[in-house]
């Protein structure tokens, strides 16, 4: 009997995990491993998260301004958002997408901001 590969089917996303695993090694930048495991995780344990949640955590300061929030899943568009934040993300649905541009913030996909800063330096990630 032949067992299929474990992990995501999705073929981009595995391309993805092993363009981050090789930017960890060679930026000596654990943030991208850690991301990695996450995305490699099954679909119904990844992060999904809503953009009222990025602007709480903003408000409370737990986001820096200077910081790119990475969610490791898919940004949804529940809830407010009066931040400009800067968020990168495997997905976002089309209202979390309008509400981060309306309120003046950035949406970034995970490559984007790898090809971007390689190095995973004011990176938080939130799940």
């Amino acid at each position: 009997m032949t067992w299929a590969p474990t992990g995501p089917t999705n073929v981009e996303l595995r391309k993805l995990i092993r363009d981050l695993k090789k930017a960890a090694c060679e930026y000596n930048a654990p943030v991208w491993r850690d991301v990695a495991e996450r995305l490699s995780r099954p679909r119904r344990q990844r992060a999904e998260v809503n953009v009222g949640k990025l602007d709480g955590l903003a408000r409370r300061g737990v986001i820096q301004e200077e910081e790119t929030v990475l969610v490791p899943g898919k940004v949804l568009g529940d809830g407010v958002i009066t931040q400009p934040l800067r968020v990168a993300a495997w997905r976002f649905s089309r209202t979390a997408r309008m509400k981060i541009e309306a309120a003046g913030g950035e949406c970034l996909t995970i490559r984007e901001l790898l090809e971007e800063n390689p190095e995973g330096s004011y990176i938080r990630i939130i799940e």
